[in-house]
């Protein structure tokens, strides 16, 4: 069904994600040749809102090996595509203080490139170590029972 082909794997770390959209995105035709080899990174990446449209910044697709003089350049601002409603509500959400509105995986649904987009809130040093003692117990208590 969904098939992923790139993630981002610090987002769950980095931050707390507070809710979830999906969003299509406006891809040049050798920027969803080099995805579907994984050849892209949203390490950097973020979202913004501007006026009634929504952009991808710093969402790295490498160029496609197999490309020519008409291959993309690597980190073109992205245009993502949503409703209105949903727009608006990102857009209340990036006016709020201490949210962001973050990239976390690009897959591809009945063969068309989706984004998945969340709202979230940075984590301070000590929540991020609360997380990983977390995640040591139960692994712990997982190894018990086995």
């Amino acid at each position: 069904m969904d098939n992923e082909l790139v993630g981002n794997r610090k987002a769950g770390y980095s931050y707390e994600i507070l809710e979830t959209f999906e969003a299509g995105i406006v891809l040049q035709g050798t920027e969803i040749k080099s995805l579907r080899d994984h050849g892209g990174s949203l390490a950097e990446a973020f979202v913004k809102v501007e006026g009634s449209e929504l952009f991808i910044y710093g969402f790295n697709i490498s160029a496609y090996k197999f490309g020519n003089i008409h291959n993309h350049e690597e980190k073109r601002v992205k245009k993502l595509l949503m409703h209105k409603r949903e727009i608006a509500s990102l857009r209340k959400a990036q006016s709020e203080k201490g949210l962001a509105i973050i990239p976390l995986s690009v897959f591809l649904k009945k063969g068309i490139a989706k984004v998945k987009i969340a709202i979230a809130k940075g984590k301070k040093n000590y929540d991020k170590r609360e997380a990983i003692k977390e995640r040591d117990e139960k692994r712990s208590i997982q190894r018990l029972y086995k």
